[in-house]
């Protein structure tokens, strides 16, 4: 599933899938960026070690009634990435009336499977915690992803473990992923080996595994020409789903890549693509 020769919007080498979402990073130091938000915690602790810390981003305008609140997992292959980088994703959701968690979570190789999957349930149990205090309403909490973050965000949505170790079953109301793996044994790349490599159950590493009729709804995006993570992996998640009576939609988008599908949610790419009219339009048909 796994091939590293495609050149997308931002046009980076792909040498790897850590590679193909570093220059996504750029996007927060070019304009233009979407106004009307702002962020309003920074490094806020949701665990004790360095990489255990979120930001959260608000719309400024008051509406009467909470937000609804999105944590967003940012990709880097398990083992890259920063939520410094991703402001402009941030806004571009908290624009469209949400409050925005960006969290870090420990990376490879300093910890392996399942660890990082633990970070994100963490986070997103204490935003539903917190949440209020900054005008959001975790009872219509969703979570989504792109790439490594899309798998992470859709692990915590399906495998039920997560979210009661800690402490927050049925808290996530629905989720999303973009251009993610959920489906990429055997593991055949360095970036999958050396983060599941040591998994004594393979299996138990891949979202395909924990589907289920009772899951939160999903809205799974991928681009045609994604060769990092084909979009087979989106078809075939989304597929099972309804096999099993869940609730799951699924939408190819001709041409795009793998970066591609998230930079159109900056400014600079948003026409060659409604990938971010889509997921809004989901989370507010499944949020309210």
């Amino acid at each position: 599933m796994w091939d590293m020769t495609r050149r997308g919007l931002l046009a980076p080498a792909l040498g790897a899938l850590v590679a193909a979402c570093s220059p996504l990073g750029l996007l927060n130091s070019l304009g233009p960026r979407d106004g009307g938000v702002r962020r309003v915690a920074r490094d806020l602790a949701y665990g004790p070690l360095d990489r255990q810390a979120l930001d959260i981003w608000a719309p400024t305008g008051a509406t009467g009634r909470p937000w609804p609140v999105l944590v967003f997992f940012y990709g880097g292959g398990w083992s890259d990435g920063d939520k410094a980088l991703y402001g402009w994703a941030a806004q571009a959701l908290a624009a469209r009336g949400f409050l925005v968690v960006v969290p870090d979570y420990r990376l490879v190789p300093e910890v392996h499977f399942p660890a990082f999957i633990e970070d994100g349930a963490e986070a997103t149990a204490f935003t539903g915690r917190i949440a209020a205090q900054y005008g959001g309403d975790p009872a219509r909490l969703g979570v989504l992803g792109h790439s490594a973050g899309a798998h992470l965000a859709l692990m915590i949505a399906l495998d039920r473990r997560y979210m009661s170790a800690a402490e927050a079953p049925g808290l996530i109301r629905a989720a999303a992923g973009l251009a993610g793996p959920y489906d990429f044994l055997p593991l055949d790349v360095p970036a999958s080996i050396n983060a599941f490599g040591r998994a004594p159950d393979l299996t138990l590493t891949q979202p395909v595994s924990f589907v289920r009729p009772d899951a939160p709804p999903l809205w799974l995006g991928h681009g045609t020409a994604d060769t990092v993570v084909h979009a087979e992996d989106t078809t075939i998640l989304c597929e099972r789903m309804r096999a099993v009576g869940g609730r799951c939609e699924a939408k190819l988008y001709p041409d795009l890549s793998h970066e591609d599908l998230i930079a159109t949610f900056s400014p600079l790419f948003r026409r060659k693509a409604p990938v971010l009219d889509d997921v809004v339009a989901f989370f507010r048909r499944t949020l309210g």
